[in-house]
Order: C-alpha cells, then structure tokens, then sequence
C-alpha cells in the first residue's frame, strides 16, 4: 500500500477516474447554457426585447457559428430554427431550461453515482488490503498491539476515507469546473460584479483553511483518543477476572472516566472552532448578494446593466457558493484523510511481513515434508532480550517419536514453538529436508505440521466448524456459473478482493484421507476417540435439541429408546431413579409450571419468567380457585427463605441448592413482601414475582411442605383445561409432552427419560446418563448421538467448553488433518494424568500406524500410515514409550537419546524419571 493516499487511489482507480471527468467535462456546456437561458426569457419573451411590433416572432434553436479568419472566415448556419410568437417562444424557452435542468441533474446523479460505486470499491480494496496484511504480520507484533484498536482500524477509521476516495480527484474538477463556469458567465454579463463574486471568493479560499488547521490536529488526536479508548475497553474485558480478583474496578472506571473527559474536551473544542468557521463562511457568501443587489441594483438604475442581465447573475451565484463552500470543505477532507490514512497505514506496516507468494493458494493435494527437519545454532531472544533458547542444533526425521522433558520454560517449549513456524530464531537456520524452514508455503507448512498448544483459539462455530477448521484450505470444486455467482466475482476482482468463494464447499476430503462425507465422519470419529473426547461430545449430544428437518429418522429411534429404557426404570436398581410423566399423574420431580404446562414452551409466552403474567393461564387458576392458593405459596416460600438465608454470605453453597431465589433477589423480594402485606394484595408486579416462586417449586427438591395431595390433584385437573382450551395465539408457544410422540424443543435425553431424575439419590444423574447411553448404544444409536454432539455451538473461542475439553478438541483436529508431524506444546495440561496417560498411549499407537486412524474409511493416503511426534511432555513417566528423549534444561540441550541410553548415563533424565 503506498504512503500517499493519492497515489493509492490512482494506481488502482486511474481509468474510471478518467473516465468520470470525460463525463464532467461533457455537463460543462449544458450547465453555462442553464445558466444563460434565465436571462434570455427575462430580457426576451417577459421584457419584449425583440418584440417591438405586434406580430413579431423570434428564431428558436437557431444554430449557427462564424468561423475564425484563418479558417477563411464566414457564417455557418447549421439549423435555421423556428419562428415563433412570443407567448410560444416563452414556453419553448422554459420548456428547454425545464429540459437542462433534467439533463444537468442526470449528469449529477450517475456522477454521484458512480464517485460511491468508485468509493465504496475502493474502501473493500482498503479494508481487504489491510485484513491481508494482519494475516501476514510475524506473529510477535500481536504481542505489541491490542485486536480492539486494530478491529476500530479497520472498521472505523477507514471509513471516511471511502467517502473521500471517489472524491479525490473526481470532486475538484467537478466543483471547480462549475465554480469557474458560474464565475466566467457572471464576468461576462458585468465585470464589476464579476470581480466583486471572485474577490469573495478569494478570501474564502485563503482564510477558511487556515482556521481550519487546528481542525486537523484536533480530529487527529480525536481518533487516537478514541483508538486507545477502544484499546482500553477490550482490555479491562480481557483481563475482567484480574479487576475483580485485585479489587481494581473503580480504577478501570476512573481511567476510563479521564479518557472519556480526554475526549469530550478535545470534541467541545473542535465543535467550537468549527462552527465558528462555518459562521464566517456563510458570512462570506451571503455578503455577495448584498453587494450584487446594491451595485448591481446601482448599475441597473443608471441603465449600464440590463434587468435580465441582473436575474440571470443572482441566479448565476446562487450556484457559486455552494461549489466553492464544497471546494473548501474537500480540501480541510483532504488534509483529514490523509492524516487518518497515514496513521493506519504506520499500524499495519511492520518489519518482516510474510511474503504474499507463502500464502497463496495451492491447488490439488501437498506432498509430504520433503526430509529430515534440522535446528542449526538456533536461538531466540524476546523482546525483552531475555533469551529463552541458547544455541541449538539437532536434527529429527519427520516420523520420529521424540519426548522433550524440562522445567517450565526450560527451553522445549520454545524449540516446539519454532518448529510449527510460530516464532522465528534470533540466530541460527530451521531445515526441512535442505530448505528453510520459513522459505515453505503455508500450504506445505499448515498441511504437514499439526500444532497443539496449552490454549487453542477455536473460530466461533460448532464442534464439528472446529474439527474440520484445519482441512479449509480452498474451495473444492468448480464455482457456480449463474449471473449473481459471476456478478459477485466481476465485482470482488474490481476491488481487488479474492475471488475464492466463502459459501463453496471448503472441506478437503483428499487432505483428510477419505472420499466423501461418510467416510469423513469416520475419520473425525477415530480422531475423537485417540482425543477421548467421543464421551464429552456424546453428553452434548444427549442435551441438544435434535433438529428434525435435518434427521427425520430420529424420532422413531428415540421413541423406541425410550420404550426400552422405560421397561428398565421398572426394575431396580433404577425403578427409584426416574419419575415419568404421566398425563394424568402429577410428577413429583418436576416444577409446578412444568406439571400445569406438562411440555416445552418454545415460544416467549409461556417461558418461565412470562408465565406468571400469562393472562390465559390466570384466568383459569382464578377460574379454579388456584390463583390465591399460589400467591400464597409464593409468599410463604419468600418468607421462609429470607428467615433462613437473609444472614447469609451471597457465595454460600446454600444458595446453589436453593435454585428459587439468587442472593441479589432476596431485598427485593424483602420489599415485595414489605408492600403485598399479610393478606397477600398487591401490584400485579408484586403479586407476578411471588406466583414465580410457586411456579418453580419442587417438593423433593425444596422440602418446604407446601404441596399436598389435593393441591397435586387440582394442579392435574388444570392442566387438562389448559390443553383443552389452549387459544390458537399460543399453539406455537409450546410443545406437549406425549407418550407416544417426540417432543421436538426438548433435548434427547429427555425425551428417552420422559420423566425427571429423582432429586436426593447418590450419583442418581451419572447412573442415569449411564443407562441412557446403554440403551442407545444397543440400539445402535451412539454415532447418531455424537454426529448432533457435533453440530454444537461451542461459542467465540471455544468458551462454552471447559479447558480440558478444548485441549482435546484441538488435538482430534489436528489427526483429522493427517500431518506429517505433530507437535504437542504441553497441549493436555489442563487434563488429569490418566486422562493424560491414556490419550498418549493412543496417540503413540496412532502415530506408530498401530490403530487410531485405521479403519474403512476410504482411506486415499496410499502409504502414508502413522505420522511424527515431538511432544513436550508434562509427566516425565511417558518419555519411555517413545523412541528418543531431548532433555532441556536453562534453555539448553542437555541431553539427547534413546531412553535406555539415557537412563544408562543416569544424568538429568534419570533424576526426571527417578
């Protein structure tokens, strides 16, 4: 990108900018005609110069021109015109400056037009050149610049200069040609005028953007208060669990306070000397009306200057301040994006970008690691200059199993780190089979080297979106041939934006070892096995909701699952694990609201925190006489609770159990008691937050005695009248429970259960997932199961899943990919050492081509079975099951063998492992 902005904008707009000012130079002419016809019907068809007799006609759209003397001179009369009587030659006069008006205003509008398109082109350009640069950036520059400031950068700052851009050179040639053909026009009906017009035009455009200067430096320090205010804000939200574990937030909000004051002051004063330069300048330009009127008027009277010729100048300048007020307005424009532009430009040029060539796209399937991968004398330096490596060297073949033992930091890590790309040696050459290992394409580096970290960032998406992240290196296939299809590629190449299509199919079955999609599934079911984490997406699966559209064949299934499990809720020991509905009995472990409602609401009407005001729903509780009954438990469950847990710490375990009321709402609900009184009266408000405590009572749960048997029996015999009469408003709103029917807004497992666990029972919900997946796995169920686990959103970065569970996720990514080396940087550090241990053990049995990736799966590898290993182990124990050991220690290689040999020489090794 270049540092000029101009130069920018010509070198990728040259041709359209040319192009546009072909179409200005063109309006030039119909615009000084619309300006001279007000003073021909003035002084012609209105005065009646021309028509002294009566009967005289004047000569319309007489075209004519003499031709100059070294042309032989001469009079050439291209049309003759017609003779037309006054009132017609009025109306044709007004008819044809009617018709420039519309011709100057078509003129203007593709000229607006086609400066947005020009713009709005330019700033996708812009904003795709720096998204490109950001994923070229080496990577320790993102240590140094915070992602809100660069997200503002791109989102915020460029923006003005889009509107600017189609401006650039279009506007001032634009804007100027119409100011000097209203000045010559003006000028040619009376010098005078004409000067006085141009001598207040002078002095605008010599004062105004000298005012303007401060204007500059102010919004210049406007976007970088702002920028750093961004910057801030991302932080304290980054590091929000800090401010609360040190007691800082009333710092947070008094840097943020005095940032904001930063703010305000240098605005207040940017709006003060604006628009105190914009009252000079309209000051400038309505004083030239003034002048016009009094001298021109002046001129009128003593007969030097004719009416017409008068009209037609006012009307003349009526168009001239507005081009020239835009001309300055352009060029304090000017100044501003420039500034804008070379500030952005500074944030996303740092040294050592990524050749654009190493990113390009490769088509067809990347050959393997091309030999053994070799560190000579390497060594890395932070920032800081604190040296994390001392000099290094050794080599590797791709395929071997090495364990890298050390203290935290003792040096491995780094090494792993250079290795995968991610941080280049202060001194020293990375190899792979000869080659530089920073000279490798990404298509050759991505593909061929798997890394797993401490802390994976996963893209906000499902499971399934993260698993098969790593196989998106193109788009497969041909694109789409339709008109949009090629519209949109047309347009992305104008703007110099890549034509590779996001909404194509992106997966690389070939990269993954496979032929289509089912064999596909089997490859990311085998990677989350070695991973261990089939289990964990088997739980999310259970507590989805199955989308029906997309498997039909569940229903069924799940019917039937729930037929088998229920045969075995009869038999102990489960019989007193689950309660099932039943149509006509009330279920003991399930709410108050759940019982009368006896389905899902999946509308807003019938949801939890809206029932209480649901007016069908009170209407018949009053209807049954159960209306003041529940207000009253409402109120007798606040009461109960606000004896026994006002006292307490809000983080007491207590209120975890309690689930009816936070430690937040227990001064509210103390107010509300406060206003409804012993007799239960009160707002409808009051009298809804109480209801609510009813609604989510559970006997076994709660135990607080408020539910007997003839209270259960009405609870029962409302919700067959809340069924039978259920207005068509709120059909939608709810999905029933039925014994025979899928319940499609519930999750999997309650509709296998199609009950609730017993509250109160040891380990009650582990025995009863354990039941549940019994019965599904003999009924064949399993994978269908996982494939839904696989479909759920897992949130920006993977935080609806905990740590171990993110760990594991972004090792059964990288098996999917097939590398040919896999690096593990302390990767399962957030997992328990059997945990651990058993994921090694596969992974070891994979990498060997022992199992793990084996199987049916259409597997198009060829040869290419088991894969490389360089794993920085956390549990020195493991390094006996692979084939060589690197021992670091202060950043330096200290030991280097096999386990055997290592363990012979009883060094640093033997301690580790002692």
């Amino acid at each position: 990108m270049d540092a000029n902005l101009f130069r920018y904008i010509w070198r990728h707009t040259r041709r359209a900018q040319i192009w546009i000012l072909f179409v200005i130079l063109a309006s030039m002419p119909i615009y000084f005609l619309s300006l001279d016809l007000p003073k021909q019907i003035v002084n012609g068809p209105i005065q009646g110069e021309g028509f002294a007799t009566p009967g005289a006609t004047a000569t319309f759209l007489n075209v004519a021109f003499d031709l100059p003397s070294w042309l032989g001179g001469g009079h050439v009369a291209l049309f003759d015109g017609f003779e037309l009587p006054r009132l017609d030659y009025l109306v044709a006069l007004s008819m044809t400056f009617l018709a420039l008006v519309c011709v100057n205003g078509l003129f203007k509008f593709y000229i607006n037009t086609f400066k947005g398109r020009l713009g709005e082109r330019m700033l996708r350009r812009m904003r795709y050149d720096l998204v490109d640069r950001i994923l070229r950036f080496p990577l320790t520059h993102f240590r140094r610049v915070k992602s809100p400031e660069i997200a503002t950068m791109i989102k915020d700052e460029v923006e003005p200069l889009g509107g600017f851009i189609g401006d650039a050179f279009v506007q001032p040639f634009f804007l100027g040609g119409q100011a000097l053909t209203a000045m010559i026009f003006i000028l040619a009906q009376n010098v005078w005028l004409g000067l006085i017009a141009g001598g207040i035009v002078a002095v605008q455009a010599f004062i105004i953007p000298r005012l303007r200067r401060r204007l500059i430096v102010l919004a210049k320090q406007r976007q970088l208060t702002a920028r750093e205010l961004a910057g801030r804000v991302g932080e304290v939200i980054d590091g929000i669990s800090e401010v609360h574990l040190n007691d800082t937030s009333n710092r947070e909000r008094a840097d943020i306070a005095s940032r904001l004051g930063r703010i305000f002051f240098i605005r207040y004063e940017f709006y003060q000397r604006k628009h105190g330069v914009k009252f000079l300048n309209n000051f400038l330009a309505q004083l030239t009306p003034f002048l016009f009127y009094f001298i021109g008027g002046y001129f009128a009277l003593r007969g030097s200057l004719d009416i017409g010729q008068l009209v037609a100048v006012i009307a003349a300048y009526k168009d001239l301040p507005s081009p020239i007020k835009e001309l300055i307005d352009w060029d304090q424009q000017r100044l501003d994006v420039q500034v804008k532009y070379t500030q952005v430009i500074e944030q996303f040029a740092p040294d050592e970008m990524m050749d654009p060539a190493l990113q390009e796209p490769t088509d067809g399937p990347v050959g393997p690691l091309p030999g053994p991968l070799a560190l000579a004398n390497v060594s890395v330096t932070d920032e800081t200059g604190a040296k994390l490596l001392e000099p290094t060297s050794f080599s590797m073949d791709v395929s071997e199993r090495i364990a890298v033992l050390g203290a935290l930091n003792s040096g491995g890590e780094t090494v792993a780190e250079v290795m995968a790309r991610l941080v280049q040696p202060t001194s020293g050459r990375v190899t792979v089979g000869g080659k530089g290992l920073e000279t490798l394409p990404e298509a050759v580096t991505g593909r061929r080297i798997g890394y797993v970290g401490a802390d994976t960032y996963f893209p906000f998406g499902s499971v399934r979106d993260a698993l098969l992240y790593g196989l998106m290196h193109a788009p497969q296939g041909d694109p789409p041939a339709d008109d949009d299809a090629e519209r949109k590629r047309a347009e992305a190449l104008a703007a110099g934006n890549t034509t590779l299509d996001i909404a194509a199919n992106w997966i690389d079955y070939e990269a993954a070892g496979v032929r289509d999609a089912e064999g596909l599934s089997e490859r990311i079911m085998d990677a989350l096995d070695i991973a261990c984490l089939r289990d964990d997406i088997f739980d999310l699966g259970l507590r989805a909701a199955i989308d029906m559209k997309s498997h039909p064949q569940f229903a069924e299934r799940v019917l039937e699952a729930r037929m088998a499990l229920r045969s075995q809720l009869k038999e102990p020991p489960l019989s007193q694990l689950v309660e099932s509905f039943d149509p006509d009995r009330y279920n003991n472990q399930a709410t108050v609201a759940e019982n009368i409602l006896f389905g899902t609401a999946t509308g807003p009407a019938l949801m939890a925190e809206e029932l209480p005001r649901n007016r069908y729903l009170l209407s018949i509780l009053k209807e049954r006489g159960l209306d003041g009954r529940l207000l009253e438990m409402g109120r007798e469950i606040a009461e109960t609770v606000i004896e026994l847990f006002s006292g307490l710490d809000p983080d007491h375990p207590f209120f975890e159990q309690l689930s009816l009321m936070s430690a937040d709402e227990i001064p509210d609900y103390q107010a509300v008691l406060g206003r409804v009184g012993p007799d239960g009266r009160g707002g409808e408000e009051d009298q809804a937050k109480l209801m609510s405590l009813a609604f989510l009572y559970i006997e076994p749960r709660h135990r607080l005695g408020l539910l007997d048997d003839p209270l259960r029996q009405e609870l029962v015999a409302v919700r067959g009248v809340f069924h039978e009469r259920l207005p068509e408003s709120l059909a939608d709103a709810i999905a029933f429970y039925e014994p025979d029917k899928y319940n499609a807004a519930a999750s999997l497992q309650d509709n296998v259960l199609f009950g609730r666990v017993a509250y109160g029972l040891a380990d009650g919900p582990r025995r009863v997932r354990e039941a549940v997946a019994s019965v599904l796995d003999k009924l064949d169920m399993h994978e269908l199961v996982v494939e839904t686990g696989l479909d759920f959103n897992i949130g920006t970065g993977g935080k609806r899943l905990t740590a171990g569970q993110r760990q594991k996720l972004a090792l059964a990514r990288v098996l999917i990919k097939r590398p040919d080396l896999i690096i593990v940087n302390r990767g399962l550090s957030a997992l328990d050492a059997r945990v651990r241990t058993g994921i090694t053990k596969r992974l070891l049995a994979a990498a060997a081509g022992d199992g793990g990736e084996s199987g049916d799966t259409g597997d198009t590898g060829g040869d290419r079975e088991g894969f490389g290993l360089f794993w920085i182990l956390i549990d020195p124990s493991l390094a006996e099951t692979f084939d060589r050991i690197l021992v670091f220690e202060a950043g330096h290689l200290a030991e280097d063998g096999t386990p055997d040999s290592l363990r012979e020489k009883k060094g640093r090794y033997a301690e580790l492992v002692a």
